[in-house]
């Protein structure tokens, strides 16, 4: 069996602690690892590492490799050049499959950002899926709904088969009324986004269905690196999986998930996992409340003090506060779209970011500079990198700093300074025994954090 993770969401409906650069299957909600972690461990019960391929917007791989490299180095990831939606980041990595291997093996598609606990339970509806996939169904797996929920896609039901059902059709997140009706009926069920066919199968849907998708597909060559080739890319269409393939398709089938399943899609969804306080409160970090019932208040830096309010959502990070009724969760991704339009800086990245080497903080910024800390813990270093759009100034505050600069090396102490120039291979290293904080000035006619070329990096990020 292979396995695709598709890892290219932004999880706007959970800023402001999910942002473009650093999106919710990154992030540690529920667990001591990340969703994309624990779906990658998930996975990797029953498909061996290598035959498990991630794929992302390139603007996420360094970080998205990273994170597994911590489970498994053998994995594989694969960078989207930009975001199409669904169906082309698939139907590139069953190419990819299908030049690396002879097999017609079954694919197994999953999102990256749900949280499944019951992990026996999951693979044993992969195992019930797989008796339809070898008989030229591609599966869906359904979640039986448990309430009317207006935030998930149905798929309705048509009639029983030796395992599942067939499917007779997708419909759209509906009104509450309508998902009332859903839930009655007990022919519908939720579309978790997970679903599974030979790669034969997939690719004879992909070439009836997208031809426009299909024929682009001979253009990749996968036998040299793992990229997709731009033009490639920019030349199919953007449309989801669902419809170009799910909505049309006659060899739908569909098993119902034996297991746990939540998406994370909302602060609601989150605090709904989370245990809760005797008044049915979840607080992280400095709360204070007096009088507050079922309530989600998370805060990242600053004292939160709430007082006499029910049902509530309150999450602050170091740059920005969000504040909605529980039931109306769902809306924050309005909140994101209207700040993204205004060109605010709270949607790209934190102020704050960690990274396996340390971590920096972003001071000031403006038209052409960005001014930030960064702190990198003892015996660690930057990669070797450059900027084609920007030159940087450093100046030590605390420890000492081993600079690469060209084919020259620079060891810096407390209070000395170094000018980067624009296109120059660099690298920021500290091997010695106390953290080290400098002060980095940017300057450039681009300044953003996917303006890095690296040549060499410990952390597997290239």
């Amino acid at each position: 069996m292979k396995s695709i993770i598709l890892a290219g969401g932004s999880g706007s409906r959970l800023w402001p602690l999910s942002r473009d650069l650093y999106p919710k299957q990154l992030l540690n909600l529920n667990e001591d690892s990340s969703l994309l972690q624990q779906t990658f461990a998930r996975l990797n019960k029953f498909v061996e590492a290598s035959d498990i391929v991630t794929i992302t917007n390139i603007k996420h791989s360094a970080d998205i490799k990273f994170q597994l490299n911590q489970i498994n180095k053998d994995n594989v990831v694969i960078g989207e050049p930009m975001g199409k939606n669904t169906a082309p980041a698939i139907a590139c990595t069953l190419e990819y499959f299908k030049q690396k291997n002879d097999s017609d093996d079954i694919v197994i598609i999953v999102p990256s950002d749900h949280l499944i606990k019951n992990i026996s339970g999951f693979e044993e509806t992969v195992r019930e899926g797989e008796k339809l996939a070898e008989l030229g169904y591609i599966v869906t797996f359904g979640i039986k709904p448990t309430y009317p929920e207006t935030g998930y896609g149905y798929i309705k039901t048509l009639k029983a088969l030796d395992t599942g059902f067939k499917v007779e059709k997708f419909v759209e997140k509906p009104n509450y009324e309508t998902a009332e009706e859903y839930v009655k009926s007990g022919k519908y069920y939720w579309n978790s986004g997970i679903f599974m066919g030979k790669l034969s199968t997939l690719l004879e849907e992909f070439a009836r269905y997208t031809p426009e998708i299909y024929s682009k597909l001979k253009d990749l060559d996968y036998s040299t690196e793992n990229k997709i080739e731009p033009s490639v890319f920019e030349s199919m269409p953007s449309i989801s999986i669902d419809y170009a393939i799910m909505e049309k398709s006659e060899k739908i089938a569909l098993v119902e998930l034996q297991s746990d399943w939540n998406d994370l899609g909302s602060w609601q969804s989150i605090y709904n996992v989370k245990s809760k306080d005797e008044d049915g409160n979840v607080l992280t970090g400095k709360v204070i409340i007096d009088n507050v019932k079922n309530s989600f208040i998370y805060s990242q830096k600053e004292v939160v003090a709430v007082s006499g309010l029910e049902d509530i959502i309150l999450v602050e990070t170091a740059d920005a506060i969000m504040a909605c009724k529980m039931d109306e969760s769902q809306d924050v991704k309005k909140l994101y779209d209207r700040l993204k339009a205004k060109g605010s800086e709270t949607t790209k990245l934190h102020k704050t970011v960690y990274k396996p080497w340390g971590y920096y903080t972003c001071m000031s910024s403006g038209n052409g500079y960005l001014t930030k800390t960064i702190c990198v813990f003892p015996k660690q270093k930057l990669s070797l990198q450059s900027h084609k759009h920007r030159s940087e100034h450093w100046v030590i505050l605390e420890g000492r700093a081993l600079v690469i600069l060209g084919e020259e090396q620079h060891n810096l102490p407390s209070g000395e300074s170094i000018d980067i120039p624009l296109g120059a291979k660099h690298s920021l290293q500290n091997p010695f025994d106390i953290e080290l904080k400098i002060i980095e000035i940017q300057n450039g006619d681009y300044i953003s954090e996917d303006d890095i070329i690296r040549y060499e990096d410990c952390y597997g990020r290239i």
